[in-house]
């Protein structure tokens, strides 16, 4: 009798055990924020959550107001869609709210790269230094210099015409775009003597290319990956991509480049000096290239089209380009020398600046996700103060929450240029309820957890834009085509996507 005893025991225990994880005895404690696990034990609502992230969040929402908590895939979220509460979440310590723990299982994930504890203070430090400041400076010329040997190569030859060509959008954009942030961050074929550099522009433009339609297919894949829904023969290709990059990028291969930016040496340099064998350094520089180049592209894309699907402001950014331009002695004249934009000149735009702020607003929906390490207390703008209980997941999602909220943002669809900029050049201030909002538009995250290369990254994308219209005439080929809608499996990850491409058409303007 006893040995069945323990063996009932045993059953029970395992059973009471596997509903305990499932979820079922997850109940709402008085000072918590409503809670909904969904009808399906541990999964929750996955299947809703990954079919539309927006839709679902504005359904919970309506349901349960500012603050609430939902089951999905055995972990229990508390999204947080009151902007008024931002700055105390940001701002809360690592002790109690920790990004790195959701990011560290991330990365690993979809890069095979497996962190260590210094690497968040590493990017950072190598950021501020080589993406702001004298080193923003170094590597806006940089990225300039690539983008005329990808864009400019043929103009002084004469062998562009001004005459229409056509292409796809959103490929020229992504195309163009990752291919200038590549060479200037990861570097240049090496040369020796005048003679041989056109050999190895040329080789740039090729290998950068083929680079990109490798990384098109990792993107493709990358949503899915990251929630580790894959089926087999994708999963196949995710892993051949994968080291496919391995390999390209690997330290060996980046250290016989020329011009390589200080940005990737010195991490490089500092992962070596921490410890992290050479092997998972190859893999850290694979995630540095989504990191940096898997956004701008697509924004770029978003930008120029909004720009030619709105003509009054397409003439009010090309006119402040152009005048840029000449007050710096850089207009595109035919026989003239390629322009040469520098960072002090993209100071001078306060319409694009705006113009790509409101195309971020439209489109970039990043969600913030912190580990909930210890019982912490949330106060909301009502005074209604909530307790987030330990082991749970904290999250923002500000596309929803402000960038699309009409209190804030009056007809929030509605692409308008100089929404961020007051008539005589000034940022403006955005308020909900009457209240001034620190945080009215957040693409780029917020925080400890904030894109440390968010001014490099809005560098790259102006020069591109600026060059496009100081060179080009722009125009869709059907101008009634209606903007394409986002793919909504990347809801979260960053820029949105295009369900489809369009078609437009560019020719010399002079």
């Amino acid at each position: 009798m006893a040995f069945w005893a323990i063996l009932l025991c045993t059953l029970i225990a395992s059973l009471l055990g596997g509903l305990y994880f499932l979820g079922v005895f997850r109940r709402r404690r008085p000072d918590e924020p409503p809670l909904d696990k969904g009808t399906i034990p541990w999964l929750g609502y996955t299947l809703d959550f990954r079919k539309d992230s927006s839709e679902f969040l504005k359904r919970m929402q309506r349901k349960h107001g500012d603050i609430f908590t939902v089951l999905i895939g055995g972990y229990y979220f508390t999204f947080v869609m009151d902007p008024f509460c931002f700055g105390a979440i940001v701002k809360e310590s690592r002790s109690k709210l920790d990004f790195r723990t959701f990011a560290s299982k991330l990365v690993r994930q979809v890069f095979g790269y497996k962190p260590i504890k210094a690497n968040h203070s590493i990017i950072h430090a190598s950021s501020t230094k080589h993406l702001m400041g004298d080193g923003l400076t170094i590597m806006t010329q940089a990225t300039m210099e690539n983008f005329q040997k990808l864009m400019l190569f043929n103009l002084s030859s004469g062998e562009e015409k001004r005459v229409w060509q056509e292409d796809s959008l959103f490929h020229y954009c992504y195309n163009i775009v990752f291919r200038a942030g590549y060479l200037a961050l990861y570097g240049t074929q090496p040369h020796q003597g005048a003679d041989n550099k056109e050999k190895a522009n040329e080789h740039d433009r090729i290998h950068s290319n083929q680079l990109f339609h490798e990384f098109r297919k990792y993107d493709h894949l990358f949503p899915r990956l990251a929630y580790a829904v894959l089926p087999p023969k994708d999963k196949i290709e995710a892993e051949r991509l994968k080291r496919l990059f391995w390999s390209l990028l690997s330290v060996k291969k980046s250290w016989q480049k020329d011009n390589i930016s200080g940005w990737i040496s010195d991490q490089d340099k500092l992962l070596a000096e921490n410890g992290v064998p050479e092997y998972m350094r190859d893999r850290f520089m694979f995630m540095l290239l989504w990191a940096s180049q898997g956004n701008t592209g697509p924004t770029a894309f978003w930008l120029l089209l909004y720009l030619m699907k709105h003509p009054e402001a397409m003439k009010a950014v090309k006119d402040e380009v152009d005048k840029v331009s000449r007050e710096n002695g850089q207009e595109a004249k035919p026989g003239s020398p390629p322009m040469n934009i520098t960072r002090d000149m993209l100071n001078q735009t306060p319409f694009l600046d705006s113009a790509l702020e409101e195309t971020l607003r439209l489109v970039a929906a990043p969600i913030l996700v912190r580990a909930v390490l210890q019982d912490t207390s949330l106060k909301t703008s009502s005074g209604t103060e909530y307790t987030l209980r330990k082991g749970d997941r904290l999250a923002l999602f500000p596309h929803i929450s402000v960038q699309m909220n009409p209190e804030i943002h009056p007809e929030p669809h509605k692409f308008k240029y100089d929404r961020f900029v007051n008539p005589d050049g000034t940022k403006k201030d955005f308020y909900k309820n009457g209240k001034r909002l620190k945080y009215f538009n957040m693409p780029w995250g917020a925080g400890v957890s904030i894109c440390p290369g968010r001014f490099f990254a809005a560098a790259e994308i102006k020069l591109f834009v600026f060059l496009m219209l100081s060179h080009y005439d722009l125009e869709l080929v059907n101008g009634e085509e209606d903007i394409p809608a986002i793919d909504n499996s990347r809801w979260g990850f960053g820029t949105m996507q295009p369900v489809r491409d369009v078609r437009f058409r560019y020719r010399l303007r002079f």
